[in-house]
């Protein structure tokens, strides 16, 4: 390792004298959470951001058929590079904000049959992790979230045809806690078809701080931008707001009736500045509330690395500006990218606060699945405020543990309190929740109940609904390979329940039961840090 050291140090020398700069390292770690960095954007400063060429665009009207701005060959969507975020020195991998939620325990049903949570939606968690270990570095364990993993992986129940809802209740034997069982808890959304999607009227606010020149994220995003807005519809509108040291507009609400126009403005963004989140947000709001369409999809959608360094720079401030806009049904969706200097905790807290979800984007091929694959999910909501209550019969559990949501709890008397914020789910999304359990006297049929409680946003009004808790003596195939996912979770995080628990095992378990490419692509994964592992011992 001392030969390795020298040899970086010296290529590090290298690089300095031809004039290639480094950023100091500026990470300070505390237990379940790492040290928000104060460092400032390296590109531009606000002087520079006051000076920028961007025009800012009027909205043209629906009949215009010549745009201000002429075309570019840059702007083409379809050519075979397909852009990644490069690899940055393990120095700004370090330079990471996470936050740790700790590990739900055991439960024992004499003490509290009653398991209360909202739910989640959110992957930003899995591919995080997946850009850790495909650069050959392990996350720390703060950034791993369970339900994260589990949920990037879209259950294959039926939706329902007439309700919001299906739920689907099944388990078996665990294959990673003997003497226990794994019981899976899947809500799957009614699918709705893109043309009789609502009419969605969106803000992208935009970071074009310098923090974004850094490995092609200002690129990726406004590739992904561009993918999205060739996803849309006539019936369709998208105003750009962009912020660095200040916010500014560079693209009234204008249809996508004009959309090449919209994609020039896209196509012109470019970098400077400190990072003022806050300001962006506020401005992307008052956008959405101006134009504000009454049975349309109104959203405001969030490109950042999720650094805040100017104006309010922590979750708390920020949220209190988006709150009131969320109970008007102005909705925020939040989209990461970039590694070192990126806050995962911002991110996943503006939306959750701002009734939306939270992807992390580190390729064109996750852009893609989020906004072409999921795009009428990923604009409209079919329910707010979503809550689960699972109670467990004392007589037939003897206890039982969430695998995740730890971030999610919710108190079990504040399951029927409708001012309790809950999740949001879109159409045609799944959430799965997956429980252990130790049952009496192998006692399988009737074990409890399930309650889900939501805003419906069609008829607006709260629904209850319940189902009865059943497992089987086996696992089906999908289940075992969410199995293998959870547990791959809690080995990376350090789960006190995984502590005797082997990735050759879940590298078993997933390669018998992975199919398609997206539960190949996580054996993948799995290899990989068990390579890692070795390496580094």
């Amino acid at each position: 390792m001392r030969k390795i050291g020298f040899i970086v140090f010296s290529l590090f020398l290298i690089f300095a004298a031809i004039g290639c700069s480094s950023q100091s390292e500026k990470n300070m770690k505390k237990e379940g959470e790492t040290t928000e960095t104060a460092a400032s954007d390296q590109a531009g400063s606000e002087d520079a951001e006051g000076s920028s060429s961007e025009p800012i665009m009027e909205a043209p009207s629906s009949s215009e058929t010549s745009f201000v701005i002429e075309s570019k060959e840059s702007n083409s969507l379809y050519n075979n590079e397909n852009i990644v975020i490069s690899p940055s020195s393990q120095l700004e991998i370090e330079d990471m904000n996470f936050k740790g939620y700790g590990t739900n325990p055991f439960i024992s049903t004499e003490d509290d049959p009653l398991s209360t949570f909202a739910i989640d939606v959110d992957t930003g968690s899995y591919t995080v992790t997946r850009n850790y270990i495909q650069r050959g570095v392990l996350p720390p364990p703060e950034a791993v979230r369970v339900e994260e993993f589990v949920n990037y992986f879209k259950s294959d129940s039926e939706a329902p045809k007439r309700n919001p809802f299906g739920i689907h209740v099944d388990g078996g034997e665990s294959p990673f806690g003997e003497g226990y069982h794994l019981m899976r808890v899947a809500i799957k959304g009614k699918e709705i078809a893109d043309e009789n999607r609502k009419p969605a009227n969106l803000v992208f606010v935009i970071d074009v701080s310098g923090s974004m020149e850094q490995e092609n994220r200002l690129d990726l995003v406004k590739r992904s931008l561009q993918l999205l807005v060739e996803q849309l519809n006539d019936n369709d509108q998208v105003g750009i707001v962009v912020y660095g040291s200040h916010a500014r507009t560079i693209l009234e609400p204008t249809s996508i009736k004009n959309k090449n126009y919209i994609l020039e403005a896209i196509d012109q963004l470019q970098s400077s500045g400190s990072t003022n989140a806050e300001e962006g947000l506020v401005l992307g709001y008052e956008i959405a509330s101006d134009h504000f369409q009454s049975g349309a999809v109104n959203r405001v959608i969030l490109c950042s690395d999720g650094v805040a360094n100017v104006g309010e720079t922590g979750p708390e401030g920020i949220l209190e500006e988006i709150e009131r806009y969320a109970r008007n049904d102005i909705t925020l969706s939040t989209f990461g990218f970039g590694m070192g200097n990126y806050n995962d905790v911002l991110m996943e807290q503006l939306a959750d606060q701002g009734d939306g979800n939270y992807s992390y984007i580190d390729s064109f091929s996750e852009a893609r699945r989020i906004f072409t694959e999921e795009l009428t999910g990923t604009l409209q909501t079919i329910a707010k405020d979503v809550k689960i209550q699972v109670e467990f019969d004392p007589e037939k559990v003897d206890r039982y543990r969430l695998i995740g949501y730890e971030n999610r709890d919710v108190r079990d008397e504040d399951f029927r309190d409708d001012s309790v914020d809950g999740g949001e789910i879109g159409a045609g999304h799944s959430v799965t929740a997956l429980y252990e359990i130790k049952v009496k006297e192998n006692q399988l049929d009737d074990i409890g109940i399930i309650k889900l409680r939501f805003w419906d946003t069609e008829v607006e009004d709260i629904i209850e609904v319940s189902k009865m808790l059943s497992i089987e003596g086996e696992l089906y195939r999908e289940l075992k390979f969410l199995a293998a996912v959870a547990e791959f979770a809690e080995i990376l995080r350090d789960s006190y329940w995984a502590r005797e628990s082997s990735l050759l095992d879940v590298l078993k378990l997933a390669e018998e039961n992975a199919r398609g490419e997206k539960e190949l692509e996580f054996v993948t994964l799995v290899k990989d840090v068990i390579a890692i592992q070795s390496s580094d011992h």
